[in-house]
């Protein structure tokens, strides 16, 4: 049989699925949602929406003292596509079968904005010594683009936090660390002409590809002699091209071609100074080239960017979050980014570590799910927080 504070983040899990915020689309009535879930326990929260569309927002919410360090519940609120998905139950409705709850979310990540929601209700009837404290944010998932707006919101308006828990699915682990990355957007020109005197013309797929082979050179310069960070499925940074679309038709030079990279980096490297090593062997790679070798290079945007987080194991952030799960949880590295390293770029003296219920293994797929041993292992920690909250001189 769950417990009452499992049984209440179930009921608020399945309406909260029932909510398609997908990212870029209104998360309002969700965000309207939770909001009334806290003022019928008397938690006043602030919105700081995207300025320039309302029905996407952020939330923050603070229960206990003021002007004292709290912990912060970090969650974010969208979630990711389901069309073209062979889903067996409709994914925005919550269903339960075997132990599971299966929904759109229900493991990325509203199982932990469930959990943390109710953790904050019974917050509210407890004599804390520091607050607990609530951060929900919309778009994580194309890039962590919702949770700028309302770190800018909080600047000078809050004591730091004393820790930052992102509950991002880590199956209750303590996740300290993910890598940084950087999107990029590069736009090859070129000279069209008649295919038939292709040679006299800048080829624009043709620099692209240059580009891409310049890329796969310098990961095998990350992979062979680049720092490595272990704990990572991959531990040293990575470069990726995801899309590449350029070309009119078969007989005509392609005047332009638009590639999308990314750097994904460890803690120890940095994706500008990785970028140049790509445009410096793009630019040795053309020279060699008669027809492009006075050719413009590629046009390359940052198209956006958030930092990577490395919290040392040894710290006493990690030493509490311990103490507050089952003997022997192990630390981990996070393979997918989050908002840690934002939260950590805004307060650097507060420590970041992500713990949240449910597998990235099921997120992002059809029949995603989270299991109910997970809640329930995740409201245990959340009521050990309590505790540790309510002590004198926590």
């Amino acid at each position: 049989m769950m417990n009452t504070a499992t049984s209440a983040s179930v009921e608020l899990l399945e309406t909260l699925i029932a909510f398609p915020s997908v990212s870029l689309k209104p998360n309002i009535g969700l965000i309207e949602k939770v909001q009334q879930v806290l003022a019928d326990a008397g938690i006043a929260s602030t919105l700081a929406p995207d300025p320039q569309d309302a029905s996407r927002t952020n939330l923050f919410a603070s229960v206990g003292p003021e002007g004292v360090p709290g912990v912060l519940l970090s969650g974010h609120t969208d979630v990711v596509p389901v069309e073209g998905q062979p889903w067996t139950s409709p994914p925005f409705e919550a269903t339960h079968r075997d132990g599971r709850i299966y929904g759109r979310g229900a493991s990325d990540m509203k199982g932990f904005v469930a959990c943390a929601v109710t953790a904050m209700v019974a917050a509210a009837k407890r004599p804390l010594a520091r607050p607990l404290q609530l951060a929900l944010s919309f778009d994580e998932e194309i890039g962590c683009v919702g949770v700028r707006h309302l770190l800018r919101r909080l600047e000078g308006s809050l004591p730091a936090p004393y820790l930052c828990i992102v509950g991002e699915p880590t199956l209750m682990r303590i996740g300290t660390g993910h890598k940084g990355k950087a999107a990029y957007r590069a736009l090859c020109c070129g000279q069209a002409g008649h295919s038939g005197l292709a040679p006299r013309f800048v080829n624009a797929i043709h620099m692209a590809g240059d580009l891409v082979a310049s890329l796969r050179d310098v990961q095998q310069e990350l992979a062979e002699t680049g720092p490595r960070e272990e704990g990572y499925g991959v531990p040293y940074s990575t470069v990726h091209v995801g899309t590449i679309h350029g070309g009119r038709a078969l007989n005509i030079v392609p005047s332009e071609c638009e590639l999308n990279f990314e750097i994904r980096n460890v803690s120890e490297d940095q994706p500008e100074l990785i970028l140049e090593r790509i445009l410096q062997r793009l630019t040795e790679r053309v020279a060699r080239d008669a027809v492009h070798a006075d050719a413009p290079l590629p046009e390359i945007a940052l198209v956006n960017s958030y930092p990577s987080l490395n919290t040392p194991e040894d710290s006493a952030a990690v030493g509490l979050l311990s103490s507050l799960l089952p003997p022997g949880t192990p630390c981990t590295k996070v393979d997918y980014g989050s908002e840690g390293g934002l939260f950590k770029r805004s307060w650097n003296q507060t420590p970041v570590l992500v713990c949240g219920p449910g597998s990235i293994e099921v997120a992002h797929k059809a029949d995603e799910y989270v299991e109910l041993s997970q809640l329930e292992a995740c409201d245990r920690m959340l009521a050990g927080l309590l505790d540790f909250l309510c002590r004198p001189g926590a």
